[in-house]
């Protein structure tokens, strides 16, 4: 019997003389003692999830690193549908906001977890001029388009191949959006590559590629709670802790539009240069457009273009949960989950206001409107790309 093998079994007679904690805490000092490859396994599970109303097949797949963290993902949207992450004991949590069923995600229209596109965030009054041409896009947000409109990439069943290589598992999810698509000109192949490595980070890798002149705005709207997705308030005075490498924001009209001006976030509640809790200031954030939280877009401290630059640090110190964001995208939304009212739920949990985060990394709200803004403009020959880096830990 391999000395590998004669260490688990003596290391599960153990187990059974010690409780759930001392246990989780014994297994994870164990488990860093070992060679490399014995606790780490990394797995793709394909499983019929459900059907879309028109009777679109729906598959679930879970990625698995062999280390604790396991994501599942669904090809509708591209939902991230559960994301399990060890706490500092050892205990394994869902830490991202789902929804039970498939029809709430078709009805209900949360993002939760969901790629988004082809254009994420606002564009004022659902208008754009490009190359002299005006072109109107559904408005679904009061007067704005949100999201990509009425049917955005969220809604759509993408097209997934599973990705194995050295030291990580992944899906690739293909999808085409036609000319005239939601109102946006250009036929637009879009590939997202997802991938859980046994570092315990998850990547997402953004490509895109067009017939013609178009605008493009991509990101992963995800819901966390690092508490746990059932653990309610991420923003009490003891709850979560935030750092973003961010110097200025945009301010917004009270559509939540940028008015164009570029601020500095010094002497505001907008100010995470430095770490504070998310509750600590969330009172002071002024305007009714937010609804008592955050829901602002932050400019990166981005030494150049497209480089791949530290976005924000999350802490929790109950769970001792960390997550860091690295990114190529300008900008990051941090929403606290202000519009959260208790109406939307799953597996008996309510989400209520304040009880998830969503930290979006990408370009700015309006940005085709604006010409002094980083430019979302993709044109034909070109490539669109981005990489976003989720790191999860514990201290």
């Amino acid at each position: 019997m391999k000395k590998t093998t004669v260490l688990l079994v003596l290391f599960a007679v153990c187990l059974m003389f010690l409780n759930e904690t001392a246990s989780a805490q014994l297994f994870q000092r164990f488990r860093r003692t070992q060679p490399q490859g014995v606790f780490n396994k990394m797995t793709i599970e394909k499983t019929e999830f459900s059907k879309t109303a028109d009777g679109k097949a729906v598959d679930k797949y879970k990625l698995d690193n062999g280390s604790g963290v396991s994501v599942e993902v669904l090809s509708y949207g591209g939902v991230i549908y559960t994301f399990n992450v060890p706490d500092k004991t050892g205990k394994v949590a869902n830490i991202s906001a789902n929804y039970e069923e498939l029809s709430q995600y078709e009805t209900k229209r949360p993002f939760f977890g969901s790629l988004v596109g082809r254009y994420a965030n606002r564009i004022a009054k659902g208008k754009f001029t490009l190359d002299g041409k005006e072109y109107s896009l559904p408005v679904n947000n009061g007067q704005n388009s949100l999201h990509g409109g009425v049917k955005g990439f969220d809604t759509v069943v993408w097209n997934v191949k599973e990705l194995k290589g050295r030291g990580y598992v992944g899906l690739e999810l293909t999808y085409t959006a036609q000319d005239g698509e939601q109102g946006y000109p250009g036929k637009l192949d879009v590939k997202v590559i997802y991938k859980l490595d046994n570092k315990n980070r998850w990547t997402m890798d953004y490509t895109a590629s067009t017939d013609k002149t178009t605008v493009l705005n991509l990101t992963n709207h995800t819901f966390w709670n690092l508490a746990g997705y059932n653990k309610g308030e991420i923003a009490t005075n003891h709850g979560h802790t935030l750092q973003l490498n961010a110097d200025k924001f945009l301010p917004t009209d009270d559509t939540l539009i940028p008015t164009g001006e570029i601020k500095n976030v010094e002497g505001t509640p907008l100010d995470f240069r430095q770490t504070h809790q998310i509750g600590e200031r969330i009172a002071q954030v002024e305007g009714k457009q937010f609804a008592g939280g955050y829901d602002h877009c932050f400019i990166l401290n981005q030494k150049k273009p497209n480089q791949l630059t530290f976005c924000a640090e999350v802490f929790e110190p109950v769970s001792g949960r960390t997550m860091r964001i690295d990114t190529t995208e300008p900008g990051v939304q941090f929403y606290s989950g202000n519009f959260l009212d208790g109406s939307t739920s799953a597996f008996g949990v309510k989400y209520t206001k304040h009880s998830a985060f969503c930290l979006e990394t990408n370009h700015f709200p309006n940005s085709p409107n604006e010409p002094k803004f980083p430019s979302t403009v993709l044109k034909p020959g070109e490539v669109f790309r981005s990489t976003t880096i989720h790191t999860f830990g514990v201290k």
